[in-house]
């Protein structure tokens, strides 16, 4: 992902795309331990060719893989990104015993609903995800991804992207921009700006 990003955003000269700024990279299927509990990475690719999919216990922590059932799934129209593999690497998911409890990044609320929501399970998406549930092959899904790329208004994801490559690391490419960020709960807030900014 770094070296994709690096010829479309051009950051500093010196910036590694290695994976340097990381902590630890994993492989597919590495496990290792929270604590007591016993974790699994899952290589995931599709809305991204770096997406991670953690399993700890009877639960699956996707990313922007998934979202709730009645809002489908992530799209997989960012650089690097692939609907075909977007759909094998969901499908990988949903072959999970079907209680896995699967908990998403974030939520859109679809229309109709009145509340955010999180959690659902393998079984859910498997029988009601609007997009890839039981019965929608990858031809299918991937002429969706195709049509709603052509229909979308694209969010302006440069901050974003631009903190993630860097580990979430305010960074002199950031120029005169201000990111807030959170990863999640206990993890880093960072706020990146340009020192002449208040």
């Amino acid at each position: 992902m770094q070296a994709i990003f690096k010829r479309i955003f051009n950051p500093e000269p010196s910036f590694a795309t290695d994976g340097s700024q990381f902590d630890h990279l994993f492989a597919d299927g590495e496990a290792f331990p929270i604590g007591k509990l016993a974790a699994r990475a899952l290589h995931t690719p599709g809305h991204t060719p770096a997406d991670l999919t953690y399993l700890v216990g009877d639960a699956a922590f996707v990313g922007d893989t998934l979202f709730m059932p009645d809002y489908g799934t992530a799209r997989a129209d960012f650089p690097g990104g692939d609907a075909g593999l977007l759909y094998r690497s969901i499908r990988r998911i949903l072959e999970l015993p079907a209680d896995t409890r699967l908990f998403t990044c974030h939520d859109y609320k679809a229309a109709g609903r009145d509340r955010y929501a999180w959690e659902s399970t393998v079984g859910e998406q498997r029988a009601k995800n609007i997009h890839v549930h039981d019965g929608i092959g990858e031809a299918d899904f991937v002429t969706m991804r195709k049509c709603a790329r052509r229909n979308a208004r694209h969010a302006h994801a440069h901050p974003a992207v631009r903190a993630g490559e860097h580990a979430c690391r305010p960074s002199a490419a950031a120029g005169s921009e201000r990111h807030l960020l959170s990863e999640g709960p206990g993890q880093r807030v960072v706020t990146a700006r340009h020192p002449h900014h208040s």
